[in-house]
């Protein structure tokens, strides 16, 4: 199985925003591409608080390395693009890909 997480601080005057969002539109889009078979939303509760921000790690579970490069080829442009422009300014996103081990 391979974990795709994507993790987002988001500034404090779009959180709640941007967590309806979330929760309402961007994770049920890419869960409705099909690749991934489980997805969680969690908050990060042991950064520093720097001034500000909510720090998330939303992560979505496929079966192989194929799915993922497949989603990635066809779908996560587009997606991407939509959060960067409803938020642009407001958040900062890295992504990891691992490998579980069972």
């Amino acid at each position: 199985m391979i974990l795709y997480n994507v993790t987002v601080k988001i500034e404090d005057d779009v959180h709640e925003e941007w967590l309806s969002w979330m929760k309402e539109i961007h994770i049920p889009e890419v869960m409705a591409t099909g690749f991934f078979v489980e997805n969680k939303l969690m908050r990060i509760m042991t950064e520093d608080y720097d001034g500000g921000g909510f720090t998330y790690a939303i992560q979505y579970f496929c079966d192989s390395i194929n799915d993922y490069n497949i989603y990635q080829e066809k779908f996560a442009i587009e997606l991407q693009v939509k959060h960067t422009e409803k938020f642009k300014g407001k958040f900062v996103a890295h992504r990891t890909i691992m490998k579980v081990i069972e």
